[in-house]
């Protein structure tokens, strides 16, 4: 991505990619207030994660075709962008919150039943799979 049409490119889908944290805080709420009373943290965590890839699917869906036409790779180099850009939000964010570097990692590991990770790949993938659906690869 060095020539300015895949800048202004990887710069319009770091914009897609902004309006993801919205959701994904709504996201958290709905969990936390709702999901977690009524179904218990076991249940609440998977239910969520996968209500956040639905959600980014549909943000993907619905914008990544206003970037244009391109080829596989174009679309695998912004995945890759967006997958960097949430672990450096969540992580930063975790810090802010006074968390410490194992509480972040933590997330991370499915084995504890948190499919964050899970969520993370497919924010990768998210933008090949809407281009190829849509058709602009």
């Amino acid at each position: 991505m060095f020539d300015a049409k895949r800048k202004n490119m990887a710069l319009k889908s770091m914009l897609i990619w902004a309006t993801i944290i919205p959701l994904a805080i709504l996201n958290g709420g709905l969990r936390e207030g709702f999901l977690e009373p009524h179904l218990g943290s076991k249940y609440a965590q998977p239910l969520s994660c996968v209500i956040l890839c639905v959600l980014i699917f549909i943000i993907a869906f619905i914008f990544i075709p206003r970037l244009g036409k391109g080829v596989s790779k174009i679309y695998l180099k912004i995945g890759l962008l967006w997958v960097l850009a949430t672990v450096i939000f969540e992580t930063a964010l975790g810090f802010l919150m006074g968390n410490t570097l194992n509480e972040i990692l933590s997330a991370y590991n499915i084995m504890t039943g948190n499919l964050w990770l899970l969520v993370v790949v497919f924010t990768g993938f998210a933008p090949i799979i809407a281009a190829k659906i849509k058709r602009i690869i």
